[in-house]
């Protein structure tokens, strides 16, 4: 192997890790309602909608270890807990904002070419049987 097969296989290794952490549908959503600054947890399951308690508490976690969220306690009575992008997190706003950006504009382009699709290869499988 080359130093720059090895390279190449470096980033592939990278992205995939990048990927497997920030490419979930939780995350995504994690980090673009972040986007306006700190939220409760409450708030934020509520803004997000359909995760369950776990699902977010795994996921801002997994964000939280990977130096994208940071986590801040207060010390008041109830106990008050807000999540907010660290510096880092910030870096992936242009790139989570233009997959929004992205699917709003597409989606039903999408959903077109899903029908387009069904339809072509139900048939393909119609004429094989």
């Amino acid at each position: 192997m080359t130093e720059h097969d090895s390279q190449i296989s470096n980033n592939c290794s990278a992205m995939s890790d990048v990927l497997s952490r920030i490419g979930d549908k939780w995350s995504v959503m994690v980090v673009g309602k972040l986007n306006d600054g700190p939220v409760r947890f409450n708030s934020l399951k509520r803004q997000i909608g359909g995760i369950s308690q776990r699902m977010l508490t795994l996921t801002l976690r997994n964000l939280e270890r990977d130096g994208l969220v940071v986590r801040t306690m207060y010390p008041e009575i109830p106990p008050r807990v807000e999540y907010a992008l660290t510096p880092l997190g910030q870096t992936l706003l242009p790139a989570i904002n233009g997959l929004w950006d992205w699917s709003v504009a597409h989606y039903a382009d999408m959903l077109e070419a899903r029908t387009d699709y069904d339809a072509r290869d139900g048939k393909v499988w119609m004429a094989a049987e």
